[in-house]
């Protein structure tokens, strides 16, 4: 099984931690964040690692090199000097990816989920984590009931935050053409069809997203 870690995004919002350096080398705990996932991925027995490359992609390129470091072969998806957005980032990379489902995991956020070679529930066509919903997201984004997320009609269940982190099938992208575009009409339209499963992970999880929460992952990190 293959994972597919997203580092191309500008970071806008950690400026001007993120002028000249991409989001996912940013320090946490005393690494990069991406190292997090990297080892992470690597400790499941997940080694056939891709990185998508955007905003400031040289300087990814060149501190992880081909990943022989971490045990990990690493291969990079160039999306030029624009950032394809996470759909258009991930159809981008499927090349790299192969036939089988695979990981996609957000390289901006920081988290203790334990990852593992896997497939898909027969009928899924993704599978998504979610998290109780932080203070800065309190309406969450999607049902999950019975293993399943649910559609619009989730009726009084509680909604529940995506992680960012989520396995994927080739087959979620049949229909996109190449470009920009998200990810989230794709995966609500397979919820419609009651295509997407998911679960909770209730350990650490932080969205690494304004300057603060860097901070606070740093203090929390270096505390474990």
């Amino acid at each position: 099984m293959r994972a597919l870690i997203l580092a191309a995004g500008r970071g806008e919002r950690m400026r001007p931690l993120t002028s000249d350096m991409p989001k996912p080398l940013l320090r946490a705990g005393g690494k990069p964040l991406i190292d997090w996932h990297i080892e992470a991925l690597v400790r499941a027995g997940i080694t056939g690692l891709v990185v998508n490359l955007s905003w400031q992609g040289a300087k990814l390129r060149e501190y992880l090199g081909d990943g022989a470091r971490y045990g990990a072969s690493l291969q990079f998806s160039e999306e030029g000097p624009e950032p394809l957005e996470t759909g258009g980032g991930i159809h981008h990379a499927l090349r790299l990816l192969g036939p089988e489902p695979f990981w996609v995991v957000n390289g901006d956020i920081s988290c203790d989920f334990g990852f593992a070679s896997r497939g898909l529930p027969a009928g899924m066509l993704a599978h998504l984590v979610l998290v109780p919903n932080p203070a800065h997201h309190p309406g969450g984004d999607f049902v999950l009931r019975d293993g399943r997320i649910a559609g619009a009609d989730g009726g009084d269940a509680a909604r529940l935050t995506f992680a960012g982190i989520s396995i994927l099938s080739p087959a979620l992208f049949s229909a996109s053409r190449p470009g920009r575009f998200p990810l989230a009409p794709l995966l609500r339209a397979a919820v419609d069809k009651g295509q997407v499963s998911g679960e909770v992970h209730a350990g650490r999880w932080t969205d690494v997203g304004t300057p603060e929460r860097l901070r606070q992952l740093d203090a929390e990190l270096h505390g474990l």
